[in-house]
């Protein structure tokens, strides 16, 4: 069961963790997670087809502190759509197009790659929200079209009608939190949908809209319109324009209309369920069928985005509803009986679930539980990938579609991976794109079938896995109970984890001879690859109790590491020669061809995991945006080494010797390429206000005080020389250079 727990909150942190909001790090600080460059630097990083805004301001003169601040508060949503956030300080003397002139110092540049997009005002830019929203605006120029009048939009009305059906808004304003909302729905839905948006009242009273005061969107229905002469049908999304509202209002857009059923209303269970809403069902009989299923459809246009509607076929249902019942009314909330009714009017229909969305509402608005515009589309780095793959067309027949028919039969008779995802959600689409780039790798070699299920179309299907939130990995595999994939979205994890969990956990080791095999890597060569590591351990035959504790850890290690067990009456023999006490662990580290040994009397499971997590991390790491909070939940004082490129080898040999000797076993040694980690720039102005000479090595105790020393810039960096500082930190003779309270490197643990 504790190791249960431990599959749940990893998958919590597989969640949170792809952000690098996650632990508080980097990007707490106001102005300090904004990079800092200069115009040579900044036009030297710029990267094809890459999106990039940059404040130009001189470095000599005040800031403009409120613009900074929420110039800051948009890095994170902006890199969320792979766009890049710097402010270029200027020198004086600069007489370059951005820096020469005075005006050109109060505005913000857009850039794709080295050409110039746009340029803003930086009134215009008053909040995190006009930031976001003018910025996605720009970008998704074809994506959103602009209109002023009634003839613009009956234009693209007529030029959609049997293609594409179409998202209308109007805004108060260009800037607004309503405009960003929209902006983020038409980053994911934009290739699926053509969005118009427009500020003018005139346009949204002449379509009929009573209420003009607030921010409104229409779904047009103009795909299946091929008369030309005919309106399209309109659908008004009714609650407040928010991320998650336009969400969830065009998914029930995507949804059948209608759905015809014959099975018990209880366990039905559509999108519609999914997203909070309820489900009406309209009971037919045989000799009423063609009046029952009109009425529905009107029902269900009626009701369209507010609930999902369903004829119900009486003549073939196996369980009994009262006779006079002719409506029957399903919650959204699990565990609510159904209702039956008798209701003769559409208008009584509609009203019915109507008055339940506004108690719903009320008690929401109690609560205070508003989801606002700045939650994103996702808490995830995975936006820059989806925006940048969008339109590619992937090979999606490398894997195998799985629907309520046959995903059952389909992992029970074949070894099978599955990703569960929500075609309408941006996380989900990213980790797609990984999936089926695994699929292209592992084409023609892998005896396991990649397969994927759709739970926006089969959500029974996701539920019977107990599968709550997407996208999800697992792999089902002879009978055993699934293993969850808890890793970051890149194909290279990915496949890690599909070629990884083709190994039973722990391998079941017959002999003293196969165990060396396995411990040189020979016995499983074809992917050792993807291993750091591989783990042995050792137990007398007698030792039933710490077998069980190892099974278990092995289990949930499954697809991380490669684990193997030997409890062979002749077990001695390998104890002997590594030097260690049973039960043991024999860790084999292949790329540096060494094996420790590390005793295990009383370890419980997750005890071993935690071990076996800890060694599988490299000795010198370089840290990166993915990797940073694995090495934080050591809790031990990061000595990083801060370079401007490559890290120097004679700088790693000095610190691998001092690895090697012990010197640093309180300590988590690490280095940071500040061409691969920018953001390392405004960690290091943040210790020092100024940018130091590189290399440079510190010492930062994020798990006590804060604190942050520096290695004298005047000393080389030896063995002797940084023993005798760290010896001299230890004993309290160095003065910190700065407390880290809420900054970079700061982590609330």
């Amino acid at each position: 069961m504790q190791l249960q727990l431990m599959m749940s909150s990893s998958f919590s942190v597989f969640r949170v963790g792809i952000s690098f909001v996650m632990m508080c790090i980097f990007y707490m600080l106001a102005v300090d997670s904004l990079p800092e460059l200069s115009p040579q630097k900044f036009f030297s990083t710029l990267q094809p087809g890459k999106a990039t805004l940059a404040y130009f301001c001189q470095a000599d003169s005040p800031s403009t502190s409120v613009f900074l601040e929420e110039l800051n508060e948009a890095v994170k949503p902006l890199q969320d759509y792979g766009i890049s956030v710097a402010k270029v300080n200027c020198v004086a003397e600069e007489t370059s197009r951005y820096c020469g002139r005075e005006e050109d110092l109060m505005k913000v540049y857009l850039f794709r790659g080295s050409i110039l997009l746009r340029e803003f005002p930086t009134d215009t830019l008053f909040d995190v929200n006009a930031i976001v929203a003018h910025v996605l605006f720009a970008l998704l120029f074809n994506e959103v079209k602009y209109i002023t009048t009634l003839g613009d939009l009956q234009n693209i009305e007529n030029a959609r009608k049997g293609r594409t059906n179409i998202v209308f808004s109007y805004v108060r304003a260009i800037g607004t939190p309503e405009h960003r909302a929209v902006m983020e729905a038409a980053f994911v839905y934009g290739t699926t949908y053509q969005f118009v948006l427009t500020t003018e009242i005139s346009l949204l009273e002449s379509i009929g809209t009573e209420d003009i005061e607030y921010a409104h969107l229409y779904f047009f229905h103009c795909k299946p319109v091929l008369d030309l002469t005919q309106q399209c049908k309109r659908t008004l999304m009714e609650q407040s324009l928010t991320t998650l509202n336009i969400h969830q209002f065009i998914k029930t857009m995507e949804a059948p209309l209608l759905t015809e059923v014959a099975e018990d209303p209880q366990q039905v269970s559509t999108v519609h369920l999914q997203l909070g809403l309820p489900l009406v069902f309209i009971v037919s009989r045989q000799a009423t069928y063609e009046a029952d299923r009109k009425t529905a459809e009107w029902v269900a246009w009626r009701l369209l985005g507010k609930a999902g509607v369903l004829l119900l076929l009486r003549d073939s249902l196996e369980v009994d509803i009262p006779q006079d019942a002719n409506v029957i009314f399903k919650r959204a909330e699990e565990g609510v009986p159904v209702e039956f009714l008798v209701l003769n009017d559409v208008e009584l229909i509609v009203s019915r679930v109507e008055s339940n969305m506004y108690v719903a509402q009320t008690q929401e608005d109690e609560v205070g539980d508003m989801e606002g515009p700045n939650m994103g589309i996702q808490d995830d780095e995975v936006a820059e990938t989806v925006y940048r793959d969008r339109k590619r067309q992937l090979p999606l027949e490398l894997t195998v579609e799985l629907t309520e028919e046959t995903f059952n039969a389909t992992v029970t008779s074949s070894d099978s991976i599955v990703l569960f995802y929500a075609a309408w959600q941006a996380v989900s689409m990213a980790l797609l794109q990984s999936y089926i780039d695994v699929a292209v790798k592992l084409k023609g070699t892998s005896s396991m079938l990649l397969t994927r299920v759709n739970c926006a179309d089969w959500s029974h299907v996701c539920t019977e896995q107990n599968v709550t939130e997407f996208p999800v990995v697992k792999m089902y595999k002879g009978g055993e109970n699934p293993v969850s994939y808890a890793g970051m979205l890149g194909t290279e994890d990915l496949l890690k984890f599909i070629q990884l969990s083709r190994i039973s956990c722990p391998v079941n080791i017959t002999s003293v001879q196969e165990a060396e095999e396995y411990l040189s890597g020979e016995l499983f060569k074809d992917v050792i690859s993807y291993s750091t590591l591989s783990v042995l351990g050792l137990f007398s035959p007698t030792m039933k109790t710490a077998k069980e504790e190892f099974i278990e850890a092995g289990n949930y290690l499954k697809g991380c590491v490669i684990t193997g067990i030997y409890s062979g009456e002749d077990v001695s023999i390998l104890s002997n020669k590594y030097a260690v006490t049973l039960p043991a662990l024999l860790l084999a580290r292949h790329k540096e061809g060494r094996i420790e040994s590390i005793p295990l009397a009383n370890t419980h499971g997750q005890n071993i995991v935690q071990i076996v997590t800890n060694a599988s991390l490299e000795t010198f790491p370089e840290i990166t945006v993915e990797n940073l909070p694995t090495y934080l939940r050591l809790q031990k004082p990061l000595l990083i080494l801060f370079s401007d490129g490559s890290i120097d080898p004679q700088h790693k040999k000095v610190i691998l010797m001092l690895v090697k000797e012990k010197h640093l076993d309180s300590l988590t040694p690490c280095w940071l390429n500040l061409n691969n980690t920018p953001v390392g720039r405004g960690v290091l102005q943040a210790y020092f206000h100024v940018l130091p000479p590189l290399p440079l090595l510190v010492v930062v105790n994020l798990h006590s005080g804060g604190q942050v020393f520096a290695f004298p810039s005047d000393q080389a960096i030896t063995e002797e020389n940084l023993l005798l500082w760290l010896k001299k930190l230890e004993a309290g003779q160095e003065s910190h250079i700065s407390t880290q309270h809420r900054g970079p490197f700061h982590c609330s643990s």
